[in-house]
């Protein structure tokens, strides 16, 4: 049995630690078989989203989209405090991936809210970004970029704290737009 986090399988985290962390973040943990751990992840991976977008999409598959967009908007704020939290620790790499889903939950539920539309991979979230940037400004571009940017950073390593708190005010710019659309 493996237990699985929005961050990953957790296997070398004290139970302290890990019970600590629990109640400060709002994360539920869920034992399951390694298998159907490794499973979720590889098709999270395969379509380009980050294990939190993919299971929101998931559990909301059924859904009516205003639902589906306040979960996206909620998760995607969610992610850009854990960034927050992980660059003051000093972990570039996860504040990075934590940056990129916030990003990417943010186009979703602007796609849920405008159209009811579901955007379910990596190419689809490409191609919509361009739909906000028409609404809301070119600016989302460089915000969505920015985004992609941590996506690399998180499986690259090659990016700086700089870089990434540059990313994180961009993204966050987005997140606060798609949030006074919506609401």
């Amino acid at each position: 049995m493996a237990v699985l986090t929005t961050a990953a399988v957790t296997a070398q985290v004290s139970p302290q630690s890990y019970k600590k962390r629990l109640r400060n973040r709002h994360v539920a943990a869920v034992k399951l078989p390694e298998e159907v751990v490794e499973r979720v992840k590889k098709r999270a991976e395969e379509l380009g989203l980050s294990l939190e977008s993919y299971l929101i999409d998931v559990i909301t598959r059924d859904d009516d989209p205003e639902k589906a967009s306040e979960a996206y908007v909620e998760a995607s704020k969610s992610l850009l405090e854990e960034a927050r939290g992980e660059l003051e620790k000093g972990d570039v790499r996860q504040a990075a991936e934590k940056l990129w889903g916030a990003a990417a939950l943010a186009i979703k539920a602007y796609a849920a809210w405008r159209e009811g539309k579901r955007l379910s991979s990596h190419g689809e979230l490409w191609r919509y970004k361009d739909v906000a940037a028409a609404e809301l400004g070119e600016w989302v571009r460089d915000a969505w970029n920015a985004g992609n940017a941590m996506h690399t950073c998180f499986y690259e390593g090659w990016c700086t704290k700089e870089d990434v708190e540059d990313s994180l005010k961009k993204i966050e710019r987005l997140i606060n737009e798609i949030v006074s659309k919506i609401k």
